[in-house]
């Protein structure tokens, strides 16, 4: 049974409205009834002006939990607080939640309140109808870091032990919503994730706190190839003053609150050191020493090496070889096939002298044979 009915009133007070309403209140709460019927379950205490309202030095604002991180209304020498949502139920049971926003990390904190503050047994929480662990007698339920998997629909039940109703009550469910603080961050290359080899390249872990947010500090580690290359620093930039070849790898990054409570690591960027260009082309492998062929066989002819890149005429200036082409990435791969190919021909050369050898080896062995029989 509820006191008189459920009578739920939600509004966006601008700071003078939210002064009269509060004035109403006070008086209204004055004028109260018995105490078995209760006229509101929500609590006066969180609306207290400390100081005068005459001076633009100090004004009327509100508790700890509702204090907001937004910038007060000042109007003609009067400082007000940030405006906030108010629901009044005449419930006998109500859940109280923050109002300010949650972000990831901070601590949630839910209270189940009583009309009165009358003592409660056998209290439960419940997150979207699923029970968050056996009844208790403790009034509040916490998270110390939440998470946006936090995010939910919350109410809660309990039974009076005092007066009020013997039955369990529940109160009305109470959305709360665990904000992203930051996220996750994007690693980038300036001016390129392909730099050439000796030229700079920067590395920038990006991300954004949110405005109300925006004090905090965050820290920021580099990684490659599964190695820190940077611990945790206030910049979020990585200097290369001179790329080499030993820089080319797999890098990624991670922001963190100074807490350590919040961290989030970026998607792998693969960065290539390009070689300088060259334009002569790679030395000639010298071809190892020939075995001595046996008396009587022919020596087996090697293969002959490619005949180097004709150099191009006159008509064909217009239209240069790939290997005289601009790009020096391109001359370096056509490089190291020239020289791949020139290996494969020496390593056939020894293959054609061991098959000769093999050869002159098993006629010998044929000849043997029938002398031994005769």
């Amino acid at each position: 049974m509820k006191p008189g009915g459920v009578v739920r009133a939600r509004a966006h007070f601008s700071p003078p409205v939210l002064w009269a309403a509060w004035v109403l209140l006070v008086t209204v709460s004055s004028c109260g009834s018995s105490p078995t019927t209760p006229s509101s379950a929500a609590g006066f205490e969180a609306l207290q002006c400390d100081g005068p309202l005459s001076t633009g030095d100090s004004g009327c604002h509100p508790e700890d939990d509702l204090r907001g991180s937004g910038v007060d209304f000042h109007a003609k020498g009067y400082m007000f607080s940030q405006p906030f949502h108010l629901i009044v139920s005449y419930d006998w049971l109500i859940l109280q939640s923050p109002a300010t926003p949650i972000f990831e990390g901070d601590p949630l904190v839910l209270r189940c309140q009583a009309w009165q503050d009358w003592p409660l047994t056998e209290v439960t929480f419940y997150r979207d109808g699923s029970a968050l662990g056996p009844p208790r007698p403790n009034k509040e339920f916490s998270i110390a870091v939440a998470r946006e998997a936090d995010s939910g629909h919350y109410h809660c039940s309990a039974i009076f032990q005092g007066p009020g109703p013997r039955s369990p009550e529940t109160a009305s469910s109470v959305p709360v919503t665990v904000q992203e603080l930051f996220p996750a961050p994007v690693l980038r290359a300036t001016p390129s994730a392909d730099p050439q080899e000796g030229g700079a390249m920067t590395l920038s872990c990006q991300t954004k706190l949110p405005l109300q947010r925006s004090a905090a500090r965050l820290l920021f580690s580099f990684y490659k190839d599964g190695r820190a290359v940077r611990d945790r620093g206030p910049s979020p930039e990585l200097q290369v003053p001179a790329a080499s070849e030993a820089h080319s790898g797999s890098y990624w990054c991670e922001a963190t609150t100074e807490d350590n409570q919040v961290w989030k690591k970026s998607p792998k960027l693969e960065v290539r050191v390009q070689g300088p260009s060259r334009s002569g082309a790679p030395p000639t492998p010298k071809p190892s020493p020939r075995k001595s062929a046996a008396p009587g066989t022919p020596a087996a002819e090697f293969p002959r090496p490619l005949p180097p890149p004709a150099s191009p005429s006159s008509e064909s200036a217009g239209h240069p070889s790939p290997l005289q082409a601009p790009d020096p990435h391109l001359h370096h791969q056509m490089s190291l096939l020239l020289k791949q190919m020139r290996d494969v021909q020496i390593l056939l050369g020894h293959l054609v002298m061991e098959l000769r050898d093999l050869s002159v080896h098993l006629k010998l062995e044929s000849r043997k044979g029938p002398a031994k029989q005769a």
